[in-house]
């Protein structure tokens, strides 16, 4: 997952554990640069907020906006989406299919797409990001069946995902909008080819 397309919502949910717990927030300062980590908690949780507001008014669910993205290019994979509220809400959504990438802006509330349609190869993208879309190749799962499964587990909607590479490990990550908090749920996707599973491992 590129860094630049869900940056905005996993710096404002850095703490948050992989597992999908909610990170608990100590309020008690013993010294300035404890102050200074309180001071930034409570501008990160305000900024958590603004967004979930903005996400919780929207019309489009994610799991919509990157279908109507795949279907922009028939046979395409999504490799990663975001929602981002620099100004209308809007979902980024970034599809592959053979050595072409499309990204394109989905409107979080008519699901129109806006904006022109950015059209790249593989060979322009940096090494993470072209590294994850090949690896799309050998998963058995897409990202909507991995949104599918975060969203029960962490009992809420999701408003960004895609492919990172964790400790060796290619993983699903999914920010899901629960109650008052963001939660990240990981997801290790099973590779074509291994007995198939019901539902992705979590």
């Amino acid at each position: 997952m590129p860094k630049k397309l869900l940056f905005a919502v996993l710096l404002m949910s850095a703490t948050l554990a992989a597992t999908g717990a909610a990170a608990e927030v100590n309020h008690a300062p013993v010294d300035a640069e404890s102050r200074g980590a309180v001071a930034q908690s409570e501008s990160e949780e305000k900024a958590i907020r603004r967004v979930l507001e903005q996400f919780r008014a929207t019309q489009v669910p994610l799991s919509q906006a990157i279908a109507i993205a795949e279907h922009l290019h028939e046979g395409s994979k999504t490799a990663d989406v975001s929602f981002e509220t620099s100004g209308p809400s809007v979902y980024r959504v970034r599809t592959v299919k053979n050595e072409r990438v499309w990204e394109n802006v989905i409107d979080a509330n008519t699901g129109s797409v806006t904006n022109k349609e950015v059209a790249s190869s593989l060979k322009e993208l940096d090494r993470e990001d072209l590294s994850n879309i090949i690896a799309l190749k050998w998963i058995k799962h897409e990202l909507s069946d991995a949104v599918r499964v975060a969203e029960k587990a962490a009992e809420g909607n999701a408003l960004a995902g895609g492919l990172i590479k964790q400790d060796g490990k290619l993983n699903f990550v999914i920010v899901v909008a629960s109650g008052d908090r963001l939660k990240e749920v990981m997801l290790e996707p099973p590779k074509v080819g291994k007995q198939a599973s019901p539902q992705l491992e979590r």
